[in-house]
């Protein structure tokens, strides 16, 4: 009896076990699944985002109501579930990838360029031209946390801000294009922010980046030839000035679209960042800070990013050149492709392990994907307009 007890109780308890796996399972959210291999695709003209996904190259959904998207950018909650999304109309939107939907947003300026999450995740700015300054939201809610005017001079003038990143120690740093000054923003305190200022940086610093490391903050400056670096770690040091004659005595060219410094493209000791108004992508050595080489590309270089590696640097163009990409090697500094992918190629995003590479071409309403050891075309997306490319391995990342 005691035998057939114990297999008619173990039997029982397997079958409750089983039961109950299935009351989980009945009970688990449609959209459960891991957000690893998700990104958004910014679809300009039509005010919304398309949710895709890199596995196997397909998109999920897509999410309307975000208003002018003609320059937006977005970053990820800490955990990737979260796209906040930056529209030039000011607007502010959180986006729940896996369920598709919006789940708050606010028109907090008159224009806005971009923005950033704090290193806990659990604060959102977002730098404004109008009125010129950086508002600080609540991750979670979007209630307005700090309110921070760009002002300078005597007081009553407003700059517009770009270049806004986050760094280490609950800190974001941006630039004032009208002021020539770089801010560090202390908000490790919420109730008492701190803010250091550094003046006379140059001339109409027009994008800005931070390094990988979160150590050095680099602005480039349209006003004059040039960029501006901060140590963040020294930054009684001050701001030094680098390449401050890379175009002196050569003729400028008409500036089609402003250069974007954002993908930071690294490469051991090697940085590459795009020439403002040339034909040109500069090499700089980290080391020393000093020009290391110049590489002669096809137009007026706007992005100019590296894969995850740092073996490939994929550039992209100003227009009229903007049907073209080429491809550079870091050991060679030699372009060792050139590819027409179709007009108006306007960002690039790497897979998270850099075998794979989305370009948006925004005239010819697709997503175009390459295999970058290759070079060929593994697959395409259709999408309405797209510009900006954003994967949820972004949420990891200092300064994206």
């Amino acid at each position: 009896m005691a035998d057939s007890f114990v297999v008619a109780g173990v039997s029982t308890m397997k079958g409750l076990a089983y039961s109950f796996v299935i009351l989980l399972l009945s009970h688990a959210p449609a959209h459960s699944r891991g957000t690893g291999d998700m990104g958004v695709l910014i679809e300009r003209a039509s005010s919304s985002v398309q949710i895709v996904e890199t596995s196997n190259n397909s998109s999920l959904a897509r999410v309307s109501g975000l208003g002018d998207l003609s320059h937006a950018s977005l970053v990820y909650s800490r955990d990737a579930r979260f796209a906040y999304v930056f529209g030039r109309d000011g607007g502010l939107t959180k986006v729940d990838i896996l369920s598709a939907e919006i789940t708050a947003r606010t028109l907090q300026s008159g224009n806005s360029i971009g923005g950033a999450i704090s290193q806990d995740g659990r604060l959102v700015a977002v730098s404004n031209y109008e009125p010129g300054g950086v508002k600080v939201f609540n991750a979670d809610t979007l209630e307005l946390v700090a309110d921070i005017p760009a002002s300078y001079g005597s007081g009553d003038l407003r700059s517009k801000v770009i270049g806004l990143v986050d760094a280490p120690g609950q800190k974001f740093v941006f630039t004032l294009w009208d002021a020539g000054e770089i801010w560090v923003l202390d908000m490790s305190d919420q109730s008492a922010p701190k803010i250091e200022k550094f003046r006379d940086i140059g001339r109409n610093p027009y994008d800005a980046l931070i390094t990988p490391d979160g150590r050095y903050y680099i602005a480039g400056l349209f006003g004059e030839d040039g960029m501006a670096l901060l140590d963040l770690w020294n930054p009684s040091a001050g701001v030094k000035r680098i390449l401050p004659n890379y175009g002196k005595g050569e003729q400028k060219l008409p500036v089609y679209k402003m250069p974007h410094l954002e993908g930071w493209a690294v490469a051991g000791d090697l940085a590459f960042v795009p020439a403002v108004g040339r034909h040109e992508v500069l090499v700089i050595n980290m080391r020393s800070w000093q020009e290391a080489g110049r590489i002669k590309v096809h137009g007026q270089p706007i992005f100019v990013m590296a894969r995850p590696d740092g073996r490939q640097v994929w550039v992209n163009f100003a227009l009229p050149d903007n049907d073209t990409i080429q491809v550079i090697d870091t050991q060679s500094l030699s372009i060792v492709t050139q590819l027409k992918p179709g007009k108006g190629v306007l960002h690039m995003e790497f897979e998270p392990r850099g075998e794979e590479v989305w370009l948006s071409v925004r005239d010819e309403d697709r997503v175009e994907i390459y295999d970058t050891q290759t070079f060929k075309r593994k697959a395409f997306l259709p999408a309405t307009k797209p510009s900006g490319i954003f994967f949820t391995s972004r949420a990891h990342r200092i300064g994206l």
